[in-house]
């Protein structure tokens, strides 16, 4: 269990809840069975029950979809990349939906380090982009700060870094 640094105070937790401050550092990869979904313009972009989560000292989940589980034809590679400390070099995308196009809103890692292995072949996906993203119904939260790519759900309590004042965490 990771204890929280000063001057930060996680918040209660419910029942039922996980804190991001009990998230290890460093982060790991766990797959999960939630029904994962996102929407845009009316169109399923991805639905799955064979995603990956990360989890990290205070950051809410980030999930990863495996390809196959995304709408086909819809991923266009991104410019650009950068590097993870944990997890490796990764590479950016965007989706591509008839004459829409939302750029660079997900993130893969073709060659994870070997304790992030479970992400190869899956993509991340910021939130904030799409009508609609969810865990298990459940309508997500983007993680706030605009760079970190969390899901908020119910489930987690925080603080959650990526906030003003954050940047220190």
């Amino acid at each position: 269990m990771t204890s929280a640094p000063f001057p930060v105070k996680p918040d209660p937790v419910a029942p039922g809840q996980e804190s991001v401050w009990s998230y290890p550092r460093p982060p790991i990869a766990q797959a999960i069975s939630a029904h994962i979904t996102i929407h845009h313009a009316g169109l399923v972009v991805a639905d799955t029950r064979q995603a990956v989560r990360t989890l990290e000292t205070s950051h809410p989940p980030t999930y990863y979809i495996p390809q196959a589980d995304i709408r086909q034809g819809a991923l266009r590679r991104a410019a650009g990349s950068s590097l993870c400390e944990w997890k490796g070099q990764a590479i950016y995308w965007d989706v591509v939906l008839g004459d829409i196009a939302l750029t660079a809103v997900g993130w893969s890692y073709p060659n994870p380090s070997p304790a992030f292995a479970a992400i190869r072949d899956h993509i991340a996906f910021y939130a904030a982009p799409f009508d609609l993203c969810a865990v298990d119904g459940e309508t997500v939260i983007p993680q706030p700060g605009g760079f970190y790519g969390g899901w908020i759900t119910s489930a987690v309590a925080g603080p959650f870094k990526g906030g003003p004042g954050s940047r220190f965490w």
